[in-house]
C-alpha cells in the first residue's frame, strides 16, 4: 500500500513550545540577564527597553513559525484536490487523498491535478506547472507512448502529462495515475520542507560562541 495521496501532517507547535525554543537562544538569555541586571541596579528605563526587545523577538519568531506552517498547509491542500475517476466502469468524484496508483482520472480545464499521471487520451492539452517549476507560461502535453518513465516537470510536449498540484488550462483528457503522496514531485518538495533546518544568523552564531567561552 502506498498510503493516502496526501502530504503527511506535522504536529503543530504551541506558543509555549516556540517560546521555549526562543528562551534557549544565547542572545535571548543575554537580553534577559542584562534586563534583570539593570532592574537590580535600579535603572528601570534600560530594563524595560531590554525586556521590550525580548517581547519583539518572541513576536517575530512566532510570526515566522506560523507563516511556515501556513505554507506547508497550503502545499498540502494543493497536493490533494478532489478527483473524478473511473472505477467499476462508472465515474466517481472522490477526495484527492483516496486516489491510488493506476486510477483512471478525468481532468478538464480548470482542474488541479490530484497526482502524478500520464496522458492516455486528449488533444491540445496545456498545463500550468508554475507550482513546481516557477514558470508561469503553460506547457503543452502529448499522449503517453507507454514506454517512457516520468521525468522532471517543465518543457513542452512531455509524454508524462501531469504532476500533482499543476493546473490544467486547456484540454479535456484522460490520465492514468503513476505516483501518489510523497512519491509525487510535490511530495518530494513537501518532504524537503519538513526536514529543512534554517541556519542561525552570523550574529547568533557569534553570540553562541561567546556564550560558550564564558567561565
Amino acid at each position: 500500500m502506498d498510503g493516502y495521496n496526501e502530504l503527511p501532517g506535522t504536529k503543530k507547535r504551541t506558543f509555549f513550545h516556540i517560546l521555549l525554543e526562543v528562551v534557549r537562544e544565547p542572545m535571548f538569555l543575554m537580553l534577559i540577564a542584562c534586563g534583570l541586571l539593570y532592574l537590580f541596579l535600579g535603572d528601570q528605563e534600560e530594563a524595560l527597553m531590554l525586556m521590550g526587545f525580548v517581547v519583539v523577538i518572541i513576536g517575530i519568531t512566532f510570526y515566522q513559525e506560523q507563516k511556515t506552517e501556513r505554507a506547508l498547509d497550503a502545499l498540502r491542500d494543493l497536493s490533494s484536490p478532489r478527483a473524478l475517476v473511473i472505477r467499476d466502469g462508472q465515474q466517481q468524484r472522490i477526495a484527492g487523498r483516496e486516489v491510488v496508483r493506476d486510477d483512471i482520472v478525468l481532468i478538464g480545464e480548470g482542474d488541479r491535478v490530484p497526482a502524478d499521471a500520464v496522458l492516455l487520451t486528449g488533444s491540445n492539452v496545456s498545463v500550468n506547472e508554475s507550482l513546481l517549476t516557477g514558470e508561469s507560461v503553460p506547457v503543452r502535453k502529448k499522449v503517453w507512448d507507454g514506454r517512457l518513465e516520468m521525468g522532471c516537470p517543465g518543457g513542452d510536449d512531455q509524454p508524462f502529462i501531469y504532476y500533482s498540484g499543476s493546473l490544467v488550462v486547456k484540454g479535456q483528457d484522460v490520465a492514468q495515475v503513476r505516483s501518489t503522496g510523497m512519491r509525487t514531485e510535490i511530495g518530494k518538495i513537501g518532504k524537503a520542507l519538513q526536514v529543512l533546518q534554517p541556519e542561525d544568523a552570523n550574529l547568533q552564531q557569534q553570540t553562541a560562541r561567546s556564550w560558550a567561552t564564558l567561565p
